[in-house]
């Protein structure tokens, strides 16, 4: 196959033998050299383009990958050692929690009260409708410890009011009158009909006398306030004290007193000294006991 050129200008022409060898070398090396050029040219677009990294990328996403994994496996430690925290202070909770019943049950034993009133040995009654849409779930570790911390506080709550009870017991039986006005002495005179000592007439005697040695301290039969120190027709240097509910007591022909009116005492505080002041044939103490302003009979009280 040829092939002819043709020029104007020089009105000349020339052929080409397309199956020369020569020409055939030459074809392929323009070819070739296409090719080569149109490589280097993509090439070239590709890395401008961002595509020359698609090798590398494979990597990166390794080394993120194994990050993140220690990152969740931090993250999964971390919570542990929080999560064994707050078991641990669940623990301490309910430990003290046992320990409040057992004490709260032993007071209410010991101050023979009701375990209608206060119950340690289960949880107070509750309930209320379901709620709507709610199945079981996970426990939730904060409501769990706000449970622990109201079931304190309502032990806590038990604690003062059965406390409140106790000490109004308490307080109950100390202003009561209870015992002797002395330490050591004996009863010279008791409450009733007797021979009046001064006259020798039959008289009512309204209290209890207490033989013993002058100077000795005569003391408070129960609680209360002084309602009443000096000196009183008859009773010679008295002292009065007032327990509450009505009940009074009085301690007459004292020597000296020694408290003041509104002053506090307790059962066993001395009050004066004994002496034999006002209508008194001798050291002892005039003890009287009054409810609602009468006198009663002191040995109901103090016992023989």
């Amino acid at each position: 196959m040829n092939l002819i050129l043709l020029w104007r200008r020089k009105a000349q022409s020339r052929q080409i033998d397309l199956g020369s060898p020569l020409v055939l070398l030459a074809c392929a090396c323009v070819v070739l050299g296409l090719l080569g050029g149109t490589f280097t040219v993509g090439m070239s677009l590709g890395q401008h383009s961002g595509f020359g990294g698609l090798a590398g990328q494979p990597v990166q996403w390794s080394k993120a990958l194994m990050r993140q994994q220690q990152e969740i496996a931090d993250l999964k430690t971390t919570l542990q050692q929080r999560v064994d925290a707050v078991a641990a202070r669940l623990g301490l909770l309910n430990a003290h929690v046992l320990r409040i019943d057992a004490l709260g049950k032993r007071l209410t034993q010991m101050a023979n009260i009701s375990d209608r009133e206060f119950n340690f040995d289960s949880a107070p009654a509750t309930g209320g409708p379901e709620s709507d849409g709610v199945g079981a779930q996970i426990p939730d570790l904060t409501q769990m410890l706000n449970n622990v911390e109201q079931r304190l506080q309502l032990r806590d709550s038990q604690l003062m009011a059965l406390e409140n009870v106790i000490l109004v017991r308490q307080l109950n039986k100390q202003i009561v009158p209870d015992g002797r006005p002395v330490h050591e002495g004996f009863i010279s005179s008791y409450f009733g009909d007797r021979q009046d000592p001064f006259t020798g007439h039959q008289a009512f005697h309204k209290g209890v006398d207490f033989a013993a040695t002058e100077g000795d301290q005569v003391v408070a039969v129960a609680a209360g306030v002084v309602s009443y120190a000096g000196p009183r027709e008859g009773y010679g240097n008295l002292v009065e004290v007032s327990h509450g509910n009505g009940i009074s007591t009085r301690y007459g022909h004292n020597e000296r007193n020694l408290v003041t009116v509104g002053q506090m005492v307790t059962r066993g505080q001395p009050l004066s000294l004994m002496g034999s002041t006002g209508r008194s044939t001798g050291p002892h103490v005039h003890f009287e006991v009054l409810r609602d302003g009468h006198q009663i009979d002191p040995l109901s009280y103090i016992g023989h």
